[in-house]
């Protein structure tokens, strides 16, 4: 049994990431995982710092909340949809104010090395694009994914074991959208 917490970051309460993210919280369920999930656009945060990290931000208990759900979690989803060949600005503003120095990573004293707070901890991105995955992959490099998987979750210590690219989502069939949700349904049951 894993503890997995979901981080659905697509702006939309009614986009496919947002069914996405419940069946696979209901997969963890019949797989007997203790599961959270969080809806990005839910939170009461402000996206941005400020001063950067020469002045902190004082935390709002929305992700004061939810750095407690990653530091109790072994397996973290982050379902979102590829915008621009990366991520929504609502991501990217989560992880600059929760994936904090002294949270996430230690900086050395006088060193270009730093410390991985969150090592032991596996991730699973699940990305939807209306682009075909193969010129997003061939193309355009993967840019958005591989800022996650090295620059932030391996940054700070997350190993990602899975990726799941579902596309193109615009021009998709409704037998093709319950496959893809019966796919995030199996992995939520083996807690992938």
């Amino acid at each position: 049994m894993k503890n997995i917490l979901i981080i659905n970051a697509h702006p939309d309460q009614e986009s496919f990431c947002k069914a996405l993210a419940e069946s696979y919280l209901k997969g963890t369920e019949a797989g007997n995982h203790t599961c959270k999930l969080v809806n990005l656009n839910e939170l009461q945060f402000n996206i941005n710092l400020p001063k950067g990290f020469r002045v902190p931000t004082p935390l709002e208990p929305d992700i004061i909340e939810v750095q407690k759900m990653i530091s109790e979690s072994n397996h973290i989803v982050i379902i979102y949809p590829n915008w621009w060949s990366t991520f929504p600005a609502l991501l990217k503003g989560f992880i600059d104010r929760t994936f904090l120095p002294g949270f996430a990573f230690k900086y050395r004293e006088n060193s270009p090395l730093w410390d991985k707070l969150l090592i032991g901890k596996t991730a699973h991105l699940i990305v939807t694009m209306d682009s075909p995955y193969w010129y997003y992959k061939c193309i355009a490099h993967q840019p958005g994914i591989h800022a996650l998987r090295k620059g932030i979750l391996g940054f700070c210590g997350i190993k990602t074991v899975k990726t799941s690219v579902f596309s193109p989502m615009k021009s998709s069939q409704e037998s093709k959208r319950k496959q893809w949700l019966n796919s995030v349904f199996e992995d939520g049951k083996s807690g992938k």
